[in-house]
Order: C-alpha cells, then sequence, then structure tokens
C-alpha cells in the first residue's frame, strides 16, 4: 500500500444503502492530499457511478456536487 494520497477516486454503488459511507470515505482520502488550495469536486455520472476529484474551482475546505444525469 502506498502512503501517497489520491487526487482522484472512482466510487461505484451497487448497494445504495452504503452511498453516503463509500462517498464520505473518498473524501476522506482527498483530503489527506498534500494540495493545500483545493476542495473536492463530486460529479454523479449516473446514480451508481461517483468521482471526485481535487478541483481549484472548489474553494478550499468545500465539498461541491455536479450532477451529470
Amino acid at each position: 500500500m502506498s502512503s501517497q494520497a489520491a487526487e482522484y477516486v472512482e466510487v461505484l454503488i451497487n448497494d445504495p444503502v452504503r452511498l453516503y459511507e463509500l462517498l464520505d470515505d473518498a473524501e476522506a482520502l482527498l483530503r489527506r492530499a498534500p494540495q493545500q488550495f483545493a476542495g473536492i469536486l463530486v460529479t454523479r455520472h449516473d446514480p451508481g457511478r461517483y468521482t471526485l476529484t481535487l478541483s481549484d474551482t472548489v474553494p478550499f475546505g468545500e465539498t461541491r456536487e455536479l450532477v451529470l444525469s
């Protein structure tokens, strides 16, 4: 296992009951990244697929959602 933090995480949901748990875990992983001036952008591609990325268009410390479907 690497000690590097991620800058991008894809979350695939098979069990809707775990949606928020899995998204929270992915967000926590991104918050460990060394990027100091980026927030997190969550994109819903469809009800079972989300991506979370560090984004300089989102203020540091904030998380915003973009829904594509």
